[in-house]
């Protein structure tokens, strides 16, 4: 790669905060070659930092770096010091090997590396690209996690949304390893890395689905949306009494039934829509004393936001009228979008539609290996509310 960068100029003498410069706020004459590795220059021509360029994107620069002009020299070589720094946080400081084998490496903005998303799970890495001119960095990106993760297959996966956001169709299919099997807190999942759902594994939930066991024991617990059963059996092995799991893709059912299988445990797996179940437990005389509410990403544009919020509110309107009293509802939303007090909003009035009084024990979110900058709010895309429903 040359040393000579393009320049992409904005239309101000400031960069703009956080990691995204818009198309409004840049030059369009002589613009670099989509995915391209730019200089970011200020309307005065004076440097200010590195980026990756996609003018088919309304993210028109995604910043790397607001540091020295030579910091991009070897890309391979700065990707090395980005991904090392944020690798030794999850081993050194979180210390995530202890507890699981699948956790996220690179949390794209949160890690200063906006539109990568690198996962481990198990004895396999995942990089999903948000980004063009990571997807074209995707060797330098290799050789890099190779040096921390050596001999450890690297599968690289974009997400049919980022097809059209960023413009372009993968020229290589995703990679198929198969099935593994991931440890987290000293329970078994399988899974097929790049495959199905985000990267393959909610790692984001890891610690969430521990919180919610906590008030498991002795409790019928429902989990709608369960995926490949991550909060059911959580609560299973912490002695719930009865343990059903919902979803409506078959795939990830019949993924948690393997799973139940293998760590000994007692869980129904339904395969079945979670609005369906919940109206037929709402006629029910033994309503679950537990109950979570973990629904795909609803509102994915923000023209989707209104009618979005109307299907959070009216799936948790039917969780909270079928809990019993006394008991607990774990509700979530992973769509960025929908900022916290926004959804806290949603709950709330979904309680009154319910006709059921309601505590706020805790709001929730992704694990500490999702970490977020101050200045961009949207890295905390999971909120979650715990609450005492009487």
């Amino acid at each position: 790669m040359s040393d000579v960068l393009p320049p992409v100029r904005l239309l101000t003498d400031e960069l703009p905060k956080g990691p995204w410069i818009f198309g409004r706020q840049v030059e369009t004459r002589d613009a670099p070659l989509d995915g391209s590795l730019v200089e970011v220059l200020d309307h005065s021509g004076r440097f200010c930092g590195h980026g990756l360029y996609n003018g088919a994107s309304d993210i028109r620069v995604r910043v790397l770096s607001r540091g020295k002009k030579s910091e991009l020299r070897n890309p391979r070589d700065f990707l090395l010091r980005r991904l090392a720094s944020a690798d030794r946080i999850r081993k050194k400081v979180l210390r995530l090997p202890e507890v699981t084998d699948a956790y996220r490496i690179v949390h794209a903005e949160g890690d200063d590396l906006p539109g990568l998303i690198v996962d481990k799970l198990g004895d396999c890495l995942v990089c999903e690209h948000h980004s063009l001119g990571f997807w074209k960095l995707r060797r330098e990106l290799e050789s890099a996690l190779s040096e921390l993760y050596p001999e450890v297959p690297i599968v690289h996966r974009v997400p049919p949304s980022v097809t059209k956001s960023e413009g372009f169709t993968p020229e290589e299919p995703t990679a198929d390893l198969g099935q593994r099997w991931i440890r987290e807190n000293g329970l078994a999942f399988p899974v097929r890395p790049g495959h199905g759902h985000k990267t393959g594994w909610f790692c984001d939930q890891r610690d969430n689905r521990v919180r919610v066991a906590s008030f498991a024991r002795g409790q019928d617990v429902l989990d709608l949306c369960c995926n490949a059963g991550g909060f059911a059996l959580h609560a299973a092995r912490a002695g719930a009494s009865r343990v059903r799991g919902i979803d409506l893709d078959e795939v990830p059912i019949a993924s948690a039934r393997d799973a139940a299988a293998k760590n000994g445990l007692a869980a129904e797996f339904i395969h079945a829509d979670a609005f369906d179940v919940l109206r037929s437990v709402r006629e029910d005389r033994q309503k679950p004393g537990v109950v979570v509410v973990d629904p795909h990403k609803i509102v994915k544009t923000r023209m989707q936001l209104e009618a979005g919020l109307k299907r959070y509110s009216d799936l948790n309107t039917l969780a909270l009228e079928c809990v019993r009293p006394g008991g607990v509802v774990a509700t979530f939303s992973c769509s960025g979008i929908l900022d916290l007090p926004s959804f806290l909003g949603m709950v709330f009035q979904a309680a009154r539609r319910a006709g059921r009084e309601i505590r706020l024990l805790e709001t929730l979110g992704a694990g500490p290996d999702h970490p977020q900058r101050p200045e961009f709010s949207r890295s905390r895309y999971l909120k979650g509310a715990l609450l005492a429903v009487d």
